[in-house]
């Protein structure tokens, strides 16, 4: 007798496998009812080809073997885990640092950020972190940054504060400034009257792009330091020691 044993295998002779997952060896048999040993191992933990090579011997010696690929394989994606606030939130003018993203996989991953955030200008920003694994598989998520201004100008008042007018004279109100991260207009209302003496408000509002506002004021005092000034149409004679 020098005819082998014929192995069958039990299954498909090429099989696959997910990484990480578990491998359950469907085995193999013998035509002439032979024990069939296994030997080689599959690594569901690591991508790649595995052999299993099933073999069995008769009585006579003879020896027939059968073999099986195990292909582990990876297609499954990263999960990308936004790290901190999302949506989140940065003031205009400042300056944006952001948390990043992480990913859990079974394989080797890297995450990547793309998008950016221009803090010099209100608006919604998207940044989209995308994590790719050592089998190519990837996945994405994202964040919205919104940049928003919450923050009121600062009004500085122009020259003197409290301002003094002459009664009667004319009032030139010197203004005031604003500065703000934003553009930002200055208007002023008075109730000066130069003919009044007394104390008076000039206020001042400004306003951002944004709507934010803030106001200040300057008192204006309106004053008569002036003597009166003494005119007649008479003529007045005297006679001396009378």
């Amino acid at each position: 007798d020098n005819t082998p044993p014929v192995i069958t295998l039990t299954g498909n002779a090429s099989m696959t496998v997910e990484l990480g997952g578990t491998f359950t060896d469907p085995g193999a048999s013998a035509d002439t009812g032979e024990t069939v040993s296994a030997s080689g191992s599959v690594n569901t933990s690591q991508v790649g080809s595995y052999t299993i090579t099933y073999s069995a011997t008769d009585s006579s010696g003879n020896t027939g073997t059968a073999t099986r690929t195990v292909n582990v394989v990876d297609t499954t994606n990263p999960v990308v885990t936004v790290t901190g606030a999302n949506p989140a939130s940065v003031e205009l003018g400042a300056t944006y640092s952001d948390a990043g993203a992480t990913a859990t996989d079974l394989a080797a991953v890297t995450v990547t950020t793309s998008g950016t955030v221009n803090t010099d200008a209100v608006g919604s920003y998207t940044l989209t972190y995308t994590a790719t694994d050592a089998s190519g598989n990837s996945a994405t998520a994202t964040r919205t940054v919104n940049v928003v201004d919450t923050t009121a100008p600062v009004v500085t008042v122009t020259g003197d504060n409290p301002a003094t007018v002459e009664l009667g004279a004319t009032y030139t109100d010197a203004g005031a400034t604003a500065t703000d991260a934003d553009t930002v207009t200055v208007t002023s209302t008075s109730n000066v009257d130069t003919d009044t003496v007394g104390s008076y408000t000039v206020s001042y509002i400004a306003t951002d792009a944004s709507g934010n506002t803030s106001t200040a004021t300057r008192t204006v005092n309106v004053v008569d330091t002036t003597a009166p000034v003494f005119t007649s149409s008479d003529t007045f004679s005297a006679v001396e020691n009378q």
